[in-house]
């Protein structure tokens, strides 16, 4: 668990950082400024953010007994980002599988994307999606296995 947390910690640390130097310099408001992005940028590459990730083999295995979607990604990615704010609260009824974790989800990814690590690749009954629209992932959801 503590390395999930990694990234958001330096991220918050290096913004205090800089947000300080800039407070002691005169610059307040800009170091107010810096320290606001750094945190959202913490908040983003947090845990809070992104569901906790599974291995891909966990994922299958969850998903052919419960039918829901497995989303692959990677921690940074705007792309994911995007579609883990657009699905709200539904985003924690799918199986999330980080590919920087997980070699065997960085393989899954490439087969379906012609050798490219394109995310997030959204797999549903076998068949991989990349880059859907958060809509149709939550329709998903509610279609039955």
């Amino acid at each position: 668990m503590m390395r999930a947390w990694f990234l958001p910690m330096v991220f918050v640390l290096c913004g205090s950082v800089v947000a300080t130097g800039l407070i002691w310099k005169g610059s307040s408001g800009t170091g107010s400024a810096v320290l606001v992005v750094f945190m959202v940028l913490a908040g983003v590459n947090s845990p809070v953010i992104f569901p906790r990730s599974i291995s891909a083999q966990e994922a299958e295995r969850r998903s052919s007994v419960d039918g829901r979607p497995v989303v692959f990604w990677r921690p940074g990615c705007k792309y994911c980002i995007r579609l883990r704010i657009r699905l709200g609260r539904d985003a924690g009824r799918l199986h999330w599988v980080s590919i920087w974790r997980d070699p065997a989800g960085a393989a899954t990814v490439r087969a379906a994307n012609d050798g490219n690590e394109t995310v997030p690749t959204v797999v549903v009954a076998g068949r991989p999606h990349t880059n859907p629209d958060a809509e149709w992932v939550r329709a998903q959801l509610s279609t039955p296995a």
